[in-house]
């Protein structure tokens, strides 16, 4: 008996070595990327836009490619924390890309773009829309490269390294990551790192069209820190703005952006409360306006909650939308209408003019 005894309590050790192992390893291997500059690639085919021309924008976070019509993601409360397999991901890519394509816009905002993450077999996703969205200048920003997630058991998340990239018709002059507070507490393992990326385009007789691409945080304790995000997104945009330019954004708020997007698109059979809607006032005082992309006779949410496959009931909302400064006339905005098929989000879109 003493021996047993023995040996249990020497597996237990291990076990207990084991864990806090990994946790001094997350602890240690945890970093925050940080203001970087960001080189732009590709050839613009178009040249340098002007004002009183109608121009049309997409914004699209594609989920890593993982998030087909019948997906849920553990984190969301499904089952699923990598894509169903390499030859899944691989054909849901090409349709992603083959949707961007069709929309035949001016500018793009793509946001979870994976670069060598476990959860999407290291394979880099920037090829599948370059190669679709041809004749245009591009942009990547890194949004985070969190250590390796050892959970769930069964099949580990593993290391993230994912961005946000940004398509433009026109030629971008240059381009930078601007690093977004997070929530200092244990959740920051969790929400990983966020930025926003920021191109400028050169007008036609001076000024610029400055083109935020983003993706809040998520995975928050309250919402708060979202909050905070884009107070400090707006901050630049009515900065750009008050030296004569054109500040355009577009992506993830992680925010319910109708306010309350149940009035549109009914209740759901879960209570969430992960996608709080914008306080108010946070928009006075700035020279910046919120487009939340609806269309009132037949409105369509841009987002799922992933907790299980798509289904009738399920919690839908939107959170995808733009963002412009008062010199930006905006002529139209919609969801795209995929059904989910290839991501928990569908991409949006904006016509606008500048003044």
């Amino acid at each position: 008996m003493k021996k047993v005894l023995k040996i249990l309590l020497i597996v237990l050790l291990i076990l207990l070595l084991i864990a806090a192992s990994y946790l001094a390893y997350v602890f240690l291997a945890y970093h925050r990327i940080g203001d970087q500059t960001v080189t732009p690639e590709g050839s613009a085919s178009a040249k340098t836009p002007d004002r009183g021309r109608e121009y049309r924008i997409v914004s699209y976070n594609i989920g890593f490619g993982a998030y087909e019509s019948d997906y849920g993601f553990f984190m969301d409360g499904g089952t699923e924390s990598w894509a169903w397999s390499k030859e899944r991901l691989d054909a849901n890519l090409k349709k992603i890309a083959g949707v961007l394509s069709e929309q035949a816009a001016d500018l793009y905002l793509v946001q979870e773009v994976d670069i060598g993450s476990t959860r999407s077999y290291r394979v880099d996703e920037r090829p599948y829309l370059t190669d679709a969205l041809t004749g245009k200048a591009h942009a990547f920003a890194q949004n985070y490269d969190s250590p390796f997630l050892f959970y769930p058991i069964t099949q580990p998340h593993g290391a993230s390294r994912s961005g946000i990239m940004t398509f433009s018709s026109f030629p971008i002059a240059s381009a930078e990551r601007v690093e977004l507070p997070i929530e200092t507490g244990f959740t920051k393992f969790l929400d990983l790192d966020r930025c926003y990326s920021k191109s400028r385009i050169p007008l036609v007789g001076g000024a610029e069209l400055v083109l935020y691409n983003f993706h809040l945080s998520a995975y928050t304790s309250d919402g708060t820190i979202a909050t905070e995000q884009l107070k400090l997104l707006l901050a630049d945009m009515d900065g750009e703005y008050r030296k004569g330019n054109y500040a355009l954004a577009g992506g993830d708020f992680n925010k319910d952006i109708l306010g309350d997007s149940a009035k549109y698109f009914g209740a759901s059979d879960i209570e969430y409360t992960w996608a709080q809607p914008i306080p108010e006032g946070i928009f006075d005082g700035t020279h910046v306006t919120l487009i939340p992309p609806l269309n009132g006779e037949k409105p369509v949410p841009s987002c799922r909650n992933a907790d299980s496959a798509y289904h009738a009931g399920q919690y839908v909302l939107t959170i995808d939308g733009f963002l412009v400064t008062n010199n930006i006339t905006v002529r139209s905005s919609a969801v795209i209408d995929t059904g989910f098929a290839y991501s928990d989000h569908n991409p949006v879109t904006m016509t606008f003019e500048l003044n």
